[in-house]
């Protein structure tokens, strides 16, 4: 903790003439012995600070040492502030918002300032998911695995990784660790995974950051051609970009892209009722048919009709 504060006082007396060692005691929690053991510290690192005794004194940078007397500008620390404003929408808290405080201790004008970026990372998980980040987040830190049962289409399994890194991509939050059943660097979805533990401690390898980009993670095995109305022009546009469809002469719109597998496709045209219909592959029509026919058969004779009053 002790950088943390050296940082923390040079942040200060970076952006304000003159402040008192009692006032760093208060404001760092601490006693004024360990102030001037800190101050001395950075005179040690070659930071000039004058210290002036009695009424009027305290601690100062010397006059005319060539430093810039914020270590950031005011649009950049609004920057960090929307950053960790969007941690505490997750965490339910208000830490980060804290930590920025003291950070821009002296400039208050940068917490107050308008507002003109917002950014809430909190979803409908807003009770589960903070427990889960805390708990990763401490496994990370101290070094300790994670287990947990974990969610996914092929059906429900118990992982132990070692957690590397908590994301935030794709909308939602994964943890990339190194799984024990696979052998493997793997991401894991947070909303995916339940009755989460903290386990035995690992000793830390040295891992590459996830390749994130679509064609890695989600690798088009397959390539369609789907025929959708224009109703829904507004969701290839959110989802896909304008970029992916094309205007046919009949007002329909053409839609050109890849998925990972059949199952990936028929849920997503799915997804719009009648609104589309797969052009191509023929196969997949035969399997979009074969979809539909499954719920007809769930269905058929099972509508029950309002009894007479």
């Amino acid at each position: 903790m002790k950088l943390d504060r050296m940082i923390g006082i040079l942040a200060i007396l970076l952006q304000q003439e003159k402040v008192t060692a009692p006032y760093l005691a208060e404001r760092f929690e601490v006693s004024r012995r360990t102030i001037n053991r800190d101050v001395e510290a950075l005179c040690m690192a070659g930071i000039p600070l004058v210290t002036e005794r009695g009424t009027g004194g305290g601690i100062r940078v010397m006059e005319g040492y060539k430093i810039d007397r914020t270590l950031l500008s005011t649009s950049d620390m609004q920057a960090i502030l929307a950053g960790l404003r969007s941690l505490d929408s997750v965490s339910g808290t208000n830490r980060y918002a804290q930590l920025m405080e003291k950070l821009s201790a002296g400039t208050s004008k940068i917490l107050t300032a308008d507002q003109h970026i917002l950014i809430d990372l909190a979803s409908w998980h807003k009770t589960s998911l903070p427990l889960k980040i805390e708990l990763i987040h401490d496994g990370i830190g101290s070094g300790r695995m994670v287990s947990f049962t974990y969610h996914s289409p092929k059906g429900e399994t118990i992982r132990t990784v070692e957690p590397y890194a908590l994301l935030f991509h794709w909308s939602s939050w994964y943890v990339w660790s190194w799984c024990r059943m696979r052998q493997a660097m793997r991401l894991f979805k947070l909303e995916r995974m339940t009755g989460l533990t903290l386990g035995e401690t690992f000793k830390k390898r040295s891992v590459p950051l996830p390749d994130l980009s679509p064609e890695k993670v989600f690798p088009p095995a397959l390539q369609v051609k789907v025929k959708i109305d224009p109703a829904h022009k507004w969701r290839l546009i959110e989802e896909y970009s304008p970029e992916h469809f094309s205007v046919r002469p009949d007002g329909s719109l053409l839609f050109c892209g890849g998925f990972t597998d059949k199952a990936a496709v028929i849920n997503w045209v799915a997804s719009f009722g009648a609104g589309a219909e797969i052009l191509e592959p023929d196969e997949l029509r035969e399997d979009m048919l074969a979809f539909a026919e499954g719920i007809r058969e769930k269905y058929r004779g099972k509508i029950s009709v309002g009894s007479e009053t």
